[in-house]
């Protein structure tokens, strides 16, 4: 888990760590021990992970609300390709490959 406030230890499985994704890679790999990585948060956090490299897909689970003008899912531009969609009752469930950034222009 990441915050902008203090590091932290939660639980026995729980860390909150601080600062760049990147800065942790080794120790969040080392405690997945080969497994996936689930990372949970904002767009920011998603975007991050991404750039460094540390993002292989993601999952986005959209009900219907009104959003007006609606916000970007990633704080910055990134091609993604959809992989597969599915339904969870009210929820559209669509996974996607992170397939790189955005080129600018």
């Amino acid at each position: 888990m990441f915050t902008h406030g203090e590091p932290r230890v939660v639980a026995d499985s729980i860390t909150v760590l601080s600062g760049s994704p990147l800065k942790h890679r080794e120790r969040i790999e080392a405690a997945a021990a080969g497994k996936d990585v689930w990372v949970v948060g904002g767009g920011d956090l998603a975007a991050q992970c991404a750039t460094d490299g540390m993002l292989d897909e993601i999952i986005v689970s959209t009900a219907p609300v009104t959003l007006g003008a609606g916000r970007p899912l990633f704080t910055r531009p990134f091609n993604l390709e959809l992989v597969a969609l599915e339904r969870n009752q009210a929820f559209a469930c669509a996974r996607y490959r992170v397939v790189g950034p955005r080129p600018a222009g």
